[in-house]
């Protein structure tokens, strides 16, 4: 699919995401109401009408306030909504202005900066970057001497690099410098980030890896990371909304939704601060990550050299270790596709982008329970635009007798943790319920399997020589022993 550079340009900085009319509806595409009563599980059973919800019946199943959508097609935006609120304090509405935490999804536009100084000849990619970090270096080991850590290592995570990710800190609490957070010094709250395996041998996600890269990228430039990052893509990429401000400034503190827990309440102090801002700082909306989607599909096919030129874009976007490209996740196969989720206290999002077509979608959401919303809501424009992907795990459930359900209701203990799962029987199918949660519908794959439709979360049951159920396995191996 080709397009005019200038009228792609104009389309990704000029042209307002679709708004509702008066009514409500979508005044420019027809298949935005298909997407918000479309929804449904991300697991559905084989041969079985699967039920559709609404974007709203499921922000409530979820317990999550609020979410914000942006659906590009045919190299264009299609349209953006906001739903629910953006505070289930004030009530305030969300829209598509509304600012929202991005969380991981800040690694893969802080590669886009790094890989335009790979462009401008001031970061090599596959250089030693101790060779350009000033004051504080990653510390050398033997791991480090046998491999250094390069630009390519921090951005596809097989830099052999520690840390996870970052919890942030609560408002009004001491926040760290970079290197203090690399250290997991002063008031840092992560351990410190260190190379603990081989540099190029696996993959391995580290947001310490791109705290690294922050501390890089503001060495190389000298700059402070939220002005460079505002430089060498937010502007280009017609994201004048967005900030890697941390903490956000009080002129954009308005149009910030604030973050909820999974229970719905919200979180003290509005939201997390995190200084470890390349790897989970920033604030943006749907609208301008699709922006950003835009600008890099056009860059691949060759139509547009905003923010990278073409043969970089495409160096962004293939696949490497783990699937991962510099930055994205990298989905192979007929219809390849960039990816990224993120995962803030509070707020959680997805981004998914088709590589070699103008089609995609970003969803954000101001709950810890918005992953699955935000994958459904995905889902459902995936079947609504007719792209190939993500679509539905498909099952085959199985009917059992009540005597095989009755056998596993009771109540089980987790291995290691204070907390009771309660498994009853409802119908032809089990209800569990971990502590004080509501009970989620798991269904019989077999006699000793069982499925949530909504999250493919399984379970097995473990049978003792008489063929009484003493325990369930869950996910990770996790055991939960029955105690009555």
């Amino acid at each position: 699919m080709r397009r005019p550079a200038a009228l792609l340009l104009a389309g990704l900085l000029l042209l307002p995401a679709c708004e509702p009319g008066p009514g409500g509806e979508a005044e420019e595409d027809p298949r935005r109401r298909e997407v918000e009563e479309g929804l449904s599980t991300m697991v559905q059973v084989r041969g079985r009408q699967p039920e559709r919800f609404t974007i709203q019946e499921r922000l409530d199943h979820y317990r999550v306030p609020g979410a914000s959508v942006a659906v590009i097609h045919q190299g264009a935006m299609a349209w953006a909504g906001g739903y629910g609120v953006a505070d289930v304090t004030t009530g305030e509405a969300v829209t598509p202005e509304t600012l929202f935490q991005a969380a991981s999804i800040s690694k893969p536009v802080a590669a886009v900066a790094a890989l335009k100084l790979v462009e401008e000849g001031r970061i090599g990619l596959d250089e030693a970057v101790n060779g350009q970090l000033e004051k504080w270096r990653i510390p050398e080991n033997e791991l480090t001497r046998a491999e250094p850590v390069t630009l390519r290592h921090l951005l596809t995570h097989t830099a052999g690099l520690t840390v996870h990710g970052f919890p942030g800190y609560p408002v009004g609490d001491s926040i760290p410098t970079t290197v203090q957070v690399l250290d997991g010094g002063g008031p840092a709250n992560t351990a410190p980030v260190r190379v603990d395996t081989l540099p190029g041998s696996v993959w391995r996600y580290s947001g310490g890896g791109y705290t690294v890269l922050q501390k890089l990228l503001v060495d190389v430039t000298g700059k402070p990371f939220p002005d460079l990052m505002r430089e060498l893509v937010l502007a280009p990429a017609g994201m004048e909304a967005s900030s890697y401000r941390q903490p956000l400034p009080p002129e954009k503190q308005s149009l910030a939704a604030s973050g909820h827990l999974e229970d719905g309440t919200r979180v003290e102090g509005k939201w997390h601060i995190y200084p470890e801002m390349a790897a989970a700082g920033l604030w943006t909306n749907p609208t301008e990550l699709a922006r950003l989607a835009l600008a890099i599909q056009a860059a691949y096919l060759g139509e547009s050299e905003v923010p990278l030129s073409p043969d970089m874009a495409r160096a962004m976007l293939t696949p490497g270790p783990g699937e991962w490209g510099l930055g994205f996740s990298i989905t192979d196969g007929e219809a390849p596709r960039f990816t990224h989720g993120g995962s803030n206290h509070g707020f959680k999002a997805q981004f998914v982008a088709f590589v070699n077509e103008g089609e995609g979608a970003v969803v954000m959401t101001n709950g810890d329970q918005g992953t699955l919303l935000a994958m459904e809501i995905i889902q459902a424009a995936a079947r609504s635009y007719g792209w190939s992907a993500p679509l539905p795990r498909k099952v085959d459930v199985v009917s059992l007798d009540q005597p095989l359900l009755n056998r596993v209701q009771g109540t089980y203990a987790l291995q290691g943790m204070d907390v009771e799962v309660s498994i009853t029987v409802e119908d032809d199918h089990l209800l569990a319920a971990l502590g004080e949660d509501s009970p989620e519908p798991y269904f019989p794959l077999s006699p000793t399997r069982f499925i949530n439709l909504a999250s493919g979360d399984e379970f097995q049951v473990i049978l003792d020589g008489e063929g009484s159920v003493e325990a369930l396995e869950v996910r990770g191996g996790l055991r939960a022993r029955r105690i009555r």
